[in-house]
């Protein structure tokens, strides 16, 4: 019936996908669209997957020395004691969820090992629960936890600092520590320590400006009450910020609980608007991939008149004729996406494989040891890009077809076959 869509024209659109008698430039154009949207999605699935990949390593590297939370007192609040700290602590590691609280403290310092000086940041730990809220074993070059024992002044320092202070293990550092006298009068405080061991944890903030130490020692040195606190470590830490608000009500109303996504918030902030940005742009190959459907459609409208004609004087509607041009847009556009997706994803789950084979194709290392901390391209398929990748593409596939669709089903039958 005239203006009901007719289920044959998802087959007629079937059969002009299948046909051998296009034009050599229509097929062109078809095959050049199909092949566009396949490595349109491909390319955005594996740019994807890594930077997924490297935020992963990033948020490893940082946390290998940060907590996943910390508990310290609010601005213009009184510190608890310490009484008051180790009962906080003690409660906190009876939470579920919570693997780990450890005291610290941390102030601000001058190391100086002449001729050189640079500002640094002395934390002080308890070296027997350091392992339970941080990961410093593993990075540990040289020297041990055990090292810090109260009352020795043994530091644990950066790889960073080593170099740029050209100090070794055994070395002797002087700290100067800025205090403040009862009277409020600055009165700085020099400490000589000996270099116990060093680190690398791959994050420049951590290797070129932290020294750690027990904590007994900074407080002798003159650390405020103020400059101590708590730090925690989850089961999960992408679980800190919801953890953090589950465990803000135990705490005293002079305290406060910053998780690591605060603390870092710059670095992971400017990678979600590059991974944006990416997005983006790779979304533009497959835009570009769906203007030529539209091209080939349109192509294929002029080419197939009389048959839309015939096919409307034997009582196919408008609606009809769109769903047959629509069909073939869509199965090429759809048959792009299922290419792309199926070549995205074995790219990225086999790319240990992959980077040999460019370093081997290119004659050079993509990232060289000598010059990146990471040597290998990292990656981390997530599904959920997958899946907005390929619903993303297809709608982009659909709205190609629209505008040839509507012009084949405004085809004239008279005008059509006019001439014929």
């Amino acid at each position: 019936m005239p203006g009901v869509f007719h289920p044959f024209a998802p087959y007629v659109g079937l059969r002009y996908v299948r046909a051998r008698t296009h034009k050599f430039f229509v097929s062109f154009i078809t095959w050049v669209s199909l092949l566009g949207v396949g490595l349109g999605v491909a390319a955005l699935i594996v740019i994807l997957s890594v930077m997924n990949g490297f935020e992963a390593d990033l948020r490893g590297q940082l946390l290998t020395l940060s907590a996943h939370a910390r508990v310290v007192p609010a601005p213009g609040a009184r510190a608890p004691d310490q009484a008051a700290w180790d009962a906080i602590a003690a409660t906190l590691r009876a939470q579920p969820g919570v693997t780990g609280a450890a005291p610290y403290v941390e102030v601000q310092a001058l190391a100086m090992h002449q001729p050189d000086m640079l500002p640094v940041v002395l934390r002080g730990i308890d070296p027997a629960r350091e392992s339970t809220v941080s990961d410093i074993a593993k990075v540990l070059r040289d020297g041990s936890l055990q090292d810090l024992r109260g009352g020795d002044d043994h530091v644990l320092i950066g790889d960073v600092i080593t170099r740029q202070l050209g100090s070794a293990r055994g070395s002797t550092l002087t700290l100067l520590i800025p205090t403040v006298a009862a009277d409020g009068t600055p009165t700085p405080k020099l400490r000589e320590v000996t270099v116990a061991g060093a680190f690398d944890a791959g994050v420049e903030e951590q290797d070129g400006a932290l020294l750690l130490a027990n904590i007994a020692d900074v407080r002798a040195m003159g650390a405020a009450a103020s400059d101590m606190g708590l730090r925690l470590r989850y089961a999960n830490a992408l679980n800190a910020p919801a953890m953090s608000v589950a465990l803000r009500p135990l705490l005293p109303a002079n305290l406060q609980i910053i998780d690591w996504t605060v603390d870092n918030a710059s670095y992971f902030r400017a990678i979600r608007v590059e991974k944006t940005m990416m997005s983006l742009i790779l979304l533009l190959i497959v835009a570009v991939a769906a203007f030529n459907i539209v091209a080939m459609l349109v192509m294929t409208v002029t080419d197939k008149r009389n048959d839309i004609a015939i096919l409307r004087t034997l009582g196919a509607s408008p609606r009809t004729i769109m769903g047959v041009f629509m069909t073939q847009g869509l199965v090429i556009g759809w048959v792009g996406v299922a290419v792309g997706v199926t070549l995205g994803v074995l790219l990225t789950v086999n790319m240990d494989h992959v980077e040999p084979f460019l370093e081997r194709t290119l004659g050079f290392h993509l990232f060289d040891p000598e010059v990146y901390a990471v040597t290998t391209i990292p990656t981390d398929l997530h599904g959920g890009n997958v899946l907005w990748i390929a619903v993303a593409a297809l709608i982009l596939t659909l709205l190609a077809t629209v505008y040839p669709a509507l012009r084949a089903s405004r085809v004239s039958p008279a005008e059509a076959l006019r001439y014929e």
